[in-house]
């Protein structure tokens, strides 16, 4: 999925970094703050051209809808052909709605986030210079901020310097800011490693890696941020400063309000001062308020273990058919790489403890489970095959990592029949993961078993 992102990413600017240079074979909604200019169409729909550098929701929300279709097509496309027909069709329905979908509402929302910020300078420079502050980082993640980046260019072209983009300046210092101040609070030392080259590129325009990587994933420091962010911008708008080049980011931004034409240096001062509310607020806010509640990973804590016996049994979880595990359709577990056992078609939908033990990993989609005896032997219960892709549905559990259980408890229950219906198998690998630790793996031969009959023995 992330690969599909990325390629849908590239096409996205190629396409539209190519149209942009060429004359629109019509205007859409001419006159009106819709107004789009079509340079293509597809099977006779026009389709719009939006530029996608600087924004990655159009993308996230295309690549949700291809890992819909993506099931769709796995279900009805045969298994010999589905490693090729499957990526085609998924990118030749899902491509087609980016274009023509996708991009219209992007570019609509942009229009009218830049015709309502224009309303609202008209009212008040002041509030204007500490909304545009406020929303400018999340303008920026939906792409909504194209819609002020013209108004700006015009501004700059016709008057010779803007007003609407002043509150835009603050932001990327006050996420610098919040990033620094979590660098004093953050537990996980590979978190904090992150964050002074995010502190470093912050400072010259570049806050991606900090919004990204560490404000925004917390919620709390990126409002945080964004509250310093509407601080500058209203310093800047009640300082009446105006904007008379476009293009430099953070500190190199500061040059950009300076009028060379007349010397006048209020601008730069009104900058300089944006940039430090900006820090300081959003600094020491973060410091005030925001408190690392991750704790460090640690691997998890096993149940102290006695001496094996010379056998240890491994009872049947499920009522089924056996089947060696070389003959499932999944060659990490056929293979042996991930343990020894068997596999089993469920006949009903319930999972057992195999023996005495403890819980020590449920996946969070309640599809497998791993325990450990009180002998220590480590087996992984696998319900099907791909139905992590059912992310939890049919699947219920009251148990959870840690617990202790008796042989013969329920510990998971699933609907077998809605679990085939959609389309997936209950072959189920029933495996001793740590199967190097002991001399021998004995399967046991029968074709069928009932919960609690003799699975696997294990022999040190």
């Amino acid at each position: 999925m992330i690969i599909f992102i990325y390629h849908l990413q590239t096409i996205y600017i190629q396409a539209t970094t190519l149209y942009s240079s060429l004359e629109p074979l019509y205007t859409l909604f001419a006159g009106t703050m819709f107004e789009s200019p079509v340079y293509i169409t597809f099977l006779g729909i026009p389709v719009i051209a939006m530029d996608y550098t600087s924004t990655v929701v159009p993308v996230i929300l295309i690549a949700y809808l291809a890992s819909k279709l993506e099931k769709v097509f796995t279900k009805i496309i045969p298994d010999v052909v589905k490693t090729f027909l499957v990526p085609m069709g998924v990118l030749l329905v899902s491509l087609p709605i980016g274009f023509i979908v996708v991009g219209p509402i992007a570019t609509f929302a942009s229009n009218m986030v830049g015709d309502l910020f224009l309303w609202l300078y008209n009212l008040s420079p002041v509030i204007c210079g500490a909304l545009v502050g406020f929303f400018w980082q999340m303008l920026v993640i939906f792409g909504l901020h194209w819609g002020l980046v013209p108004i700006a260019i015009s501004n700059t072209m016709t008057m010779g310097f803007d007003t609407i983009l002043i509150g835009s300046f603050g932001p990327s210092f006050a996420q610098t800011a919040v990033v620094a101040a979590m660098y004093f609070k953050l537990k996980d030392k590979k978190t904090k490693d992150l964050c002074i080259p995010a502190i470093i590129s912050g400072i010259f325009g570049v806050t991606e890696p900090a919004i990204y990587g560490l404000s925004l994933p917390r919620k709390k420091p990126f409002i945080i941020s964004c509250i310093g962010g509407a601080l500058g911008g209203l310093v800047m708008g009640l300082m009446d400063a105006k904007l008379y080049v476009m293009g430099g980011l953070g500190v190199f931004g500061i040059p950009s309000y300076i009028n060379t034409s007349t010397g006048d240096m209020r601008g730069m001062y009104a900058s300089i001062l944006c940039i430090a509310v900006s820090m300081i607020s959003g600094f020491v806010l973060t410091l005030l308020f925001w408190k690392d509640d991750t704790v460090e990973e640690t691997s998890p804590v096993e149940p102290e273990k006695t001496v094996k016996s010379k056998i240890d049994v491994v009872y049947s979880p499920i009522k089924g058919q056996v089947k060696p595990l070389s003959e499932i359709k999944d060659d990490a577990f056929a293979s042996g790489v991930l343990g020894k056992g068997v596999a089993i078609v469920p006949e009903e939908g319930k999972v057992v403890a195999p023996f005495d033990g403890t819980i020590m990993t449920l996946f969070p989609t309640k599809h497998a489970i791993g325990m450990v005896s009180d002998n220590g032997c480590e087996v992984l219960v696998h319900i099907g095959l791909d139905t992590v892709q059912l992310d939890g549905k049919y699947f219920e559990t009251s148990i959870k990592t840690g617990d202790k259980v008796k042989k013969g408890e329920t510990l998971i229950t699933f609907d077998k029949d809605k679990i085939i219906r959609e389309g997936f198998s209950l072959e189920t690998p029933v495996i001793v993961t740590n199967h190097s630790d002991y001399l021998e793996i004995i399967e046991a031969q029968e074709k069928n078993v009932n919960i609690k009959d003799e699975l696997i023995k294990v022999i040190v």
